[in-house]
């Protein structure tokens, strides 16, 4: 018996240690794939570029860069020549994904040109830029579209980091889905693909800056009627008992003060004038039937009371009464 005891805690430690070491080899493969990667990249750099210099040149519908939008441009790296290019196309910013050894324009040469130029190091093929880096580089362009300038965005060939990029501008300040803004940029550059890892960047860009967003602006905001009466802060309470609450969003637009001080009086004039007019009507409809009802009764009762006097004037009159009247 002892020695059963013995051999099970033995054969489990054993599947204990085969089972690290699965994972050991797991990453340890992972590594080694990544690191392959990394070095068949650089091998292939230039290679590649050449083959799509190439393409650019014997085929139309091979583009250099494609316009995504009105201020925003992918594509591939551009050359030191490409630079006046791209500013006679109105491009103010670019924003370059690839590693130091893929760059081949320097930034002093960008901003020679009026350009500001953001750097974000990406590892091609495989790899997606970080959370922040996307953050970073969507603030990026939509700063310079919000003043009307053009932003290039690019890696290599344009395909994969720079448009991991693109997509999550597009779902964040154009409102599209992940899906419709990569069927959006395919029609324009229909070369474009994203590896795993950067279409699930997107989809995590999306998911926290665009659905959580969504979902916080409305739980945070409620627009409410009830006909409790509420003493919370933001409701406004009417002379019928119904309540509404307003949100913060409500007040973009409105002018919070006035020369003589009072802050926020315009909005919630506005809403009580909306309410007191929809019972105003009711009211005076009221007070209308009850002045009604006291002259009917009020003529009721005179009728009742002419009524009264003049039988006691004809019993007068049967029973020989009268008044004698003095004259002088």
């Amino acid at each position: 018996m002892y020695i059963e005891e013995l051999t099970e805690r033995e054969s489990g430690i054993g599947d204990e240690e085969s089972l690290t070491d699965v994972g050991s080899t797991e990453v340890v493969l992972l590594n080694a794939k990544r690191a392959l990667i990394v070095v068949g990249g650089r091998i292939l750099f230039y290679p590649t570029l050449l083959y799509n210099v190439v393409r650019n040149k014997i085929e139309s519908e091979f583009r250099w860069w494609d316009f995504v939008d009105e201020h925003l441009l992918l594509g591939a790296v551009p050359f030191p020549t490409d630079v006046p290019r791209l500013k006679q196309l109105g491009v103010e910013g670019v924003i370059t994904l690839n590693e130091p050894y893929e760059t081949l324009v320097p930034t002093s040469l960008y901003l020679a040109h009026g350009i500001d130029h953001l750097v974000i190091p990406t590892r091609d093929y495989l790899f997606a830029p970080s959370f922040g880096d996307i953050c970073q580089a969507v603030g990026f362009i939509h700063r310079n579209a919000s003043h009307g300038r053009t932003t290039y965005v690019h890696c290599k060939a344009g395909r994969g980091r720079s448009t991991t990029i693109v997509l999550c501008y597009l779902v964040q300040h154009k409102g599209m889905t992940p899906a419709a803004a990569y069927e959006y940029v395919r029609f324009s550059r229909p070369r474009v693909r994203l590896a795993a890892a950067q279409w699930q960047a997107v989809q995590e860009y999306y998911e926290v800056k665009v659905t959580k967003t969504r979902k916080g602006s409305f739980m945070d905001n409620p627009i409410m009627k009830s006909p409790a009466l509420m003493t919370a802060q933001g409701t406004m309470v009417f002379d019928d008992g119904s309540v509404v609450m307003v949100a913060k969003t409500d007040l973009d637009g409105y002018n919070g003060s006035h020369e003589s001080g009072i802050v926020g009086n315009d909005i919630w004039a506005e809403l009580s004038l909306v309410y007191r007019v929809q019972f105003a009507g009711q009211a005076a409809l009221a007070r209308l039937s009850c002045l009604w009802l006291r002259c009917h009764t009020g003529q009721k009762i005179g009728a009742e009371k002419l009524g009264k006097e003049s039988c006691s004037v004809e019993a007068d009159q049967r029973g020989g009464l009268g008044v004698d009247i003095p004259v002088y």
